[in-house]
């Protein structure tokens, strides 16, 4: 079952996200292994991501190997703290 994730970062702006992006998303505008939708943009006290995974399995892997050992050694210009993280089975997806 698809996997949804929400992280918003209080006080985040888009030059920290886009920093924190390149860091941690393969290059040229990839998105990483089992990630099948990613939106982000300003919110109203920050910046906030939404990514869905085609499983928790693959949201757990890319969360534990790749992004949560990246942004606890420090991304230059990135977000300086943890999001708030909201998660979710995606039970419906609509795509047009």
């Amino acid at each position: 079952m698809a996997y949804g994730i929400v992280h918003h970062f209080p006080g985040g702006t888009k030059s920290q996200y886009e920093a924190s992006l390149a860091a941690v998303h393969p290059a040229g505008g990839a998105l990483p292994k089992g990630q099948t939708f990613h939106a982000a943009g300003p919110s109203a006290s920050g910046w906030t991501i939404v990514a869905i995974h085609d499983s928790k399995e693959s949201w757990e892997k890319f969360r534990d190997g790749t992004l949560m050992p990246t942004m606890s050694k420090g991304i230059k210009g990135g977000f300086a703290s943890p999001p708030q993280e909201t998660t979710f089975e995606a039970q419906n997806i609509q795509k047009t």
